[in-house]
């Protein structure tokens, strides 16, 4: 059995439901599942956490909705997503129930960044069957939240930040709180999944009884055909994948944006993910957040209006199209382990400036697949962009080899194969031959 945080498209689609544009690496190993599965003799079900409008009726009582799509079982349970902050003993009684329905030889649980993780350790109780997928982590994520903001506009809170009680240094404390989840659902699990040094060290640090196994991603289809050239692209533009809190450090780039249009005034930078600066509406003005307000004033303030535009949230295919047209890939984070977005601008052969946090140096190889600097060196991130805009020789190389290297990584027939060794593994307590 599989938990994930999300529904994933397929089932999303079978609902008629709005697909969520997040951990799409799944929906690329679950394809290779769906395809293969009566052939390696495996049967998956997929639990996922929803909202009570979603498959449960009004005053329904039932401890989970059950259905079927492309012949796989799913569940859905209740979770509040929306305050992952909060764990809900409810989720153990719900989950319990799943599992005793389906019965799973082995759980495999994707993500630790929300409380059902925790609450179907407890519920599965069986440590030794039990596997953990590690994405991004919740305690390495609040030690760094506020990623160099300056004290008063980590203090500033905006009138929705009041009403919510979600301003950043409240942002920072939810994620402390996620992160002592994670770390007691790491502690009582005996295997982990992770593929970058930095989540290795964390696992042994977080989960000190659970072996580590290591397994690449397989990425989203569309990323694997389409290929990027120079002769196609808008030059001098860069892109963002999200910037929706401080630690996708869209703060930094826009410190270091103003010199880079000084110098060649055409350069645009998009950013996708949610529109946290929207103002133009009087509901606007009543929702932006306080990082969204101080993004607004850098922007304001630097009369980078005309330089940045913010494309909201991206179907795959959109976002390959927006890959494709770009002259630099961003990835500016304050921590990262392996962000997806730099193996979807890898696979496709984009140019990409990232900083040297978590376990990016793991995707890419400094010099040759892209350029890596130091978080806290802005000059860095300005001269690694303009060494890109201003050497097509040296971006077409780049391409080249950053192509090659993703398509190993990020292999997804040997990705699955990896997964299908570490079941076997779990199962039996011994290396496939």
């Amino acid at each position: 059995m599989w938990l994930c945080n999300i529904m994933l498209p397929f089932i999303a689609e079978s609902l008629g439901q709005k697909i969520v544009v997040k951990e799409g690496w799944i929906s690329g190993l679950v394809e290779k599942m769906v395809q293969n599965q009566y052939r390696n003799k495996i049967t998956l079900a997929i639990c996922f956490p929803a909202s009570e409008s979603l498959g449960f009726q009004k005053g329904d009582n039932s401890l989970f909705v059950k259905d079927k799509a492309e012949g796989i079982d799913y569940y859905i349970f209740r979770e509040d997503t929306n305050h992952p902050e909060n764990y809900d003993t409810a989720m153990e009684e719900a989950l319990g129930a799943i599992f005793r329905d389906f019965n799973p030889d082995i759980l495999h649980i994707f993500g630790t960044e929300y409380p059902h993780t925790l609450a179907a350790v407890r519920a599965f109780n069986q440590p030794d069957k039990t596997l953990i997928g590690i994405q991004g982590l919740c305690s390495a994520i609040a030690e760094v939240y506020m990623a160099d903001l300056p004290i008063s506009v980590q203090k500033k809170k905006t009138f929705r930040d009041i009403l919510k009680k979600d301003g950043l240094l409240e942002q920072q404390t939810k994620f402390a709180k996620r992160g002592e989840y994670e770390r007691e659902a790491l502690s009582l699990v005996h295997h982990v999944t992770g593929r970058t040094d930095f989540d290795k060290e964390m696992t042994q640090k977080l989960a000190p009884n659970a072996t580590y196994h290591f397994m690449n991603e397989t990425l989203r289809r569309e990323f694997y055909s389409d290929t990027w050239d120079i002769d196609k692209i808008e030059h001098f533009s860069l892109f963002l994948s999200q910037g929706n809190y401080p630690i996708k450090g869209l703060h930094y780039v826009l410190d270091i944006l103003p010199e880079i249009v000084e110098k060649y005034e055409e350069t645009v930078l998009y950013v996708a993910g949610d529109v946290i600066t929207a103002n133009s509406s009087l509901k606007d003005k009543i929702k932006i957040s306080g990082y969204g307000k101080y993004l607004l004033n850098q922007i304001k303030k630097n009369k980078l209006q005309d330089h940045i535009k913010f494309v909201g949230r991206l179907h795959s295919d959109r976002m390959c199209a927006r890959f494709l047209k770009t002259h630099v890939f961003l990835c500016p984070s304050a921590i990262e382990n392996s962000p997806n977005s730099v193996g979807e601008a890898m696979l496709l052969g984009v140019p990409v400036v990232a900083a040297d946090v978590g376990g990016i140096h793991n995707l890419l190889t400094n010099g040759k697949d892209g350029l890596l600097y130091a978080k806290d060196k802005p000059k860095q991130l300005k001269d690694a962009i303009l060494r890109i805009f201003e050497d097509d020789k040296l971006a077409m190389a780049m391409s080249s080899h950053a192509r090659e290297h993703a398509l190993k990584t990020h292999n997804s027939i040997q990705n699955y194969h990896t997964l299908l060794d570490i079941y076997f593994e779990i199962c039996t307590g011994r290396k496939r031959e």
